[in-house]
Formats: C-alpha cells, structure tokens, sequence
C-alpha cells in the first residue's frame, strides 16, 4: 500500500512561491491573486472571483453582500461542516437546518421546499463529498420563492451538474482551499459570480470597505479584512493546474472500487444522479448495514483512513444542542446517517491500480 500523503506538491508550486517572493509585494494586491481569481473562475464556468482568507468568511461575504441579517432565515443541511450554519448566525440571521436525501447525502429539495416561511431569505445547498446537490429542483424551488441559492461548493471544486460547474448555477458559490481539500493552499477560500454587482459588495466587505479603483484611505461601507496572500495565490495557480488530472484519477479508482464491491452485501455507497457523475470524490462516502465500529477498526487496523462520519447532525453540535437561534426541522435520514455512515478521503483515492484493488480487498474483509 502506497496511500499519498497530502497536500502534494513540486517545482510547480516551488516557482510559482519564487516569482511572489522576488517582488516587493506578497500580500493581496500582487497581480497573481487577481490572476488566481480569473483563472479559478473560468474553470469553474463563472465570470468573476473574490479570494479570501478561508471558506468560512466567503460565505459570511455571501449572505452579507445579499442583505442578509438579523430577523431573516437561511435554510441549511443538517448534515455540513458547522461553518454552513455559523455563517448564518454570525451575520445575524437564523439557520434553518432540514434533512439530507437518505442516499445522497445531500440536501433534500422537498424538505427544502416545507422549510420555507415567511422570513426565510435564502438556501445554501452543500455540495456533499463532491457530487453536486439536485440543483434542478433546488433552483426551481428558489425561483418558485424569489430566493437566493448560494452553493456551499467546499468539497466540489471542478464538480458538474449537466455539464455546469459548481459555483456558476446558484447566485454564488463558496469554495474552501483548507489543507484537507482536493486544491489547497493550507488555508484559503473563493467566492465566485456571475453578477458584477454581487461581488463588488462582497469585495468592499472583504477590503476594509473600499472600492475597487478608490484610494487606499477611503471606506465606504464597514468591512473588514479577509485579504488572502500572493503566495497562497502562487500555490493555488499550481494547484489547479494539477487539479483536472487528480479528478479523473480518483474518478477511475473509485469506479473500481465501486464495481470489485458491486456483490458484497452489507455496504451501501452514496447515490450518484447522472447529473453529477463528474466530481471530486472528495469523500469516498457510504453507510455499513451492520457494526460500524467494526468497520472503522477493520479498515484503519489495514492502513487506511477512514472516519466514521459526524458524531452528530449540526443542531446536536454543542453551539445549537439547546436550540437557540435556530430552527431545526424533522431529520431523520441525517440522524441515520450519523450512526452508520463513514468515509474515505480523496488521497486514498489517488494511488494506482494495485493500491485500488488493495483497498477494495480491506473493504470487503472490513464489511
């Protein structure tokens, strides 16, 4: 067994870092962030984007750009990394948390749909393990209320729904570059658009609340600092050139994976729509019929990472177990999935043929 480690990199990044370092700026304002932005843009088929210091603060930007804030509400999966919920408390706002689909892992439309009332303000969708979330329904569900769909896009940079890529469908979507994602700079996140406008407003949170072309002492909305550095910059460009290659890797092995597996029972793999065959697999993600503890011991005891998923749904984490400033609809399907779901991350997913077939055999043993 070869499992990569991660993050990976090599002369790329070296000389990408060495052409920032032999300038006299390395902060936000060097020319290769706003390269970095234009380039993550176009691939993931948007027009604009705004860098930032992690994901987190990319969707606090969102939902503040959008006017979001105290009174409103925002509907979220139960099922997210808590920075899905906090972003919507630390604007103000109130999160809404409703059920994922049982086999997808992802947010669940209908569910969505009952949610809605008369203060809810938007919907951010999170793209799960990186298949895109059913983005046709949800979309319409949105437009049915006249309201804005972010997409949470942390675990799908380079993931389709139809061809789209994630961050081009919604009104924007956030990206995260954190040292566990398949692009990373150690930290670091995108917010991307297809509305000038939109990321203007974002921008001036961003910025300490200039404007683009204004002056360095000049502010005129009350913002802060969320600048990301020319040297992450630097090594995100390298990032994702190697990004498209390492996709379609993963993509093979886990369709090996998945077809050596194909006649064991007792082990269930997430849901792909045919709308979101092309994706990350940032998350080999599954749910076991019997012990998962055993599993987990099994397979971690054979050398390979697994995580035997959240310990609990969002509203049972501490911040909202008390069910203050939240609103919490039925879940049982996230419920579930807490207590028989686990998975494998990407760079298991990156090693070659006989690294596959090796976890797929620990796999079968573990079940």
């Amino acid at each position: 067994m070869s499992i990569p480690t991660w993050p990976i990199s090599g002369a790329r990044e070296r000389e990408l870092l060495d052409e920032v370092l032999a300038s006299d700026r390395w902060g936000g304002y060097h020319p290769i962030v706003t390269r970095f932005e234009k380039e993550f843009a176009a691939f993931q088929h948007c027009h604009y984007g705004l860098s930032a210091m992690n994901g987190t603060v990319t969707l606090e930007m969102a939902l503040e750009a959008l006017g979001i804030g105290a009174g409103d509400e925002v509907i979220v999966p139960a099922i997210s990394f808590i920075s899905t919920a906090t972003c919507v408390s630390r604007v103000g706002a109130t999160p809404v948390f409703v059920d994922i689909e049982r086999d997808t892992f992802n947010i669940d439309p209908e569910r969505v749909r009952e949610a809605i009332g008369p203060r809810t303000r938007a919907i951010i969708p999170v793209h799960f393990g990186g298949p895109m979330a059913d983005m046709d329904s949800l979309l319409q569900i949105a437009g049915e209320h006249g309201l804005p769909l972010i997409e949470d896009a942390a675990h799908a940079h380079g993931s389709e729904w139809n061809g789209r890529r994630a961050g081009s469908l919604g009104v924007c979507g956030s990206f995260s570059f954190q040292n566990g994602k398949v692009m990373t700079a150690g930290e670091g996140g995108i917010l991307l658009a297809n509305d000038e406008a939109l990321i203007d407003r974002a921008r001036a949170i961003l910025d300490i609340g200039r404007r683009k072309g204004e002056g360095w002492f000049y502010h005129y909305t009350l913002g802060s600092n969320y600048r990301i550095s020319a040297l992450q910059c630097a090594v995100l460009i390298a990032q994702l050139e190697r990004l498209p290659e390492q996709n379609c890797r993963r993509m093979r092995n886990v369709t090996a994976i998945r077809e050596a597996l194909a006649d064991v029972n007792g082990i269930h793999f997430q849901r792909i729509p045919e709308a979101a065959r092309v994706h990350t697999n940032y998350l080999l993600l599954g749910w076991v019929d019997g012990d998962r503890g055993k599993f987990h011991r099994s397979l971690t005891a054979a050398g390979y990472p697994c995580t035997p998923f959240y310990p609990h749904t969002l509203y049972n984490n501490p911040l909202y177990k008390e069910r203050r400033n939240c609103r919490v609809m039925p879940c049982p399907n996230s419920e579930a999935r807490v207590t028989d779901a686990f998975w494998i991350p990407h760079r298991a997913l990156l090693g070659h043929e006989m690294d596959t077939e090796s976890l797929a055999s620990a796999i079968r043993t573990a079940v």
